[in-house]
């Protein structure tokens, strides 16, 4: 998109909401989630590409309805990207030209060019998960050109940091990498338990909660969500700890009310 951006802080724009909030709690970010295996909008369940669901052939679409229901941000992932087996760059830009909110990607982000490209599609965040974890050196090297624009994934298993699509276990431990990120500057830490990712099998809140008192940046609760009551479990029971949830496959099963819950959650607006 032309024009130049404005990038704030995801925390400073919780904290500028607060008084709009009106029962005095904290309010939490609704971020709807669009995987992308070639061109189409899909979940993994576990992160398995033999369990992929395909589940609308436009995510343009996809993102618009996301917006009229009151989303400020969307979670993109390219899933091909993340492989190594292609992009959606296309599909990426067209849903950037289509909307004006909050965009982050992920996928397949693990050198300064990605990044860089990254950035070049007009996305406010890029996501970076497996390089930070086996070489967060490299990744603080980035950070004094784009460490505000810079969200850190971390994936766990039992507190247990895994790379490459969860295929490897690493030896570190999911807090000390939330710690390492905010040392970074990463702008923020999106934590998925592995077990729930596309189970439909509740949030994992106690292990978010020792991530976000694990570091000093604002922590995203990622696997699990199966219920607009989900999301107001997150909010009510971390007190404010976790900043936002993404929601995937409830949502797209009918499971998830994004409208409901964007309005029973306070979610923020978002500024571009």
């Amino acid at each position: 998109m032309a024009g130049t951006f404005r990038f704030v802080s995801f925390r400073v724009i919780v904290a500028a909401s607060l008084c709009d909030y009106n029962n005095g709690e904290v309010p939490m970010i609704i971020i709807p989630a669009i995987d992308l295996i070639d061109g189409h909008c899909v979940r993994l369940r576990q992160g398995s590409y033999a369990e992929t669901t395909v589940y609308d052939e436009d995510p343009v679409a996809v993102a618009q309805q996301f917006v009229a229901a009151g989303a400020g941000r969307i979670h993109l992932v390219d899933l091909d990207a993340a492989a190594g087996r292609g992009t959606n760059r296309e599909t990426i830009t067209r849903i950037r030209r289509s909307v004006s909110c909050i965009l982050e990607l992920g996928g397949g982000i693990r050198s300064r060019d990605a990044l860089a490209a990254a950035v070049d599609l007009g996305v406010d965040y890029a996501v970076v998960g497996t390089v930070l974890a086996r070489d967060p050196d490299e990744v603080a090297a980035w950070a004094t050109e784009y460490g505000t624009r810079m969200v850190a994934s971390i994936d766990a298993r039992d507190g247990i940091v895994q790379v490459a699509g969860w295929q490897e276990t690493t030896n570190l431990r999911a807090t000390d990498l939330a710690a390492r990120a905010a040392e970074i500057g990463c702008a923020a830490v999106q934590y998925t338990d592995i077990a729930r990712d596309g189970m439909l099998s509740g949030p994992n809140v106690t292990g978010t909660v020792a991530i976000a008192e694990a570091t000093r940046i604002p922590v995203i609760l990622s696997g699990g969500i199966a219920s607009t009551e989900d999301a107001d479990r997150v909010r009510i029971e971390s007190r404010g700890r976790i900043a936002g949830v993404i929601v995937g496959r409830a949502l797209y099963e009918g499971r998830f009310n994004l409208t409901e819950a964007i309005r029973r959650n306070g979610s923020p607006e978002m500024e571009r």
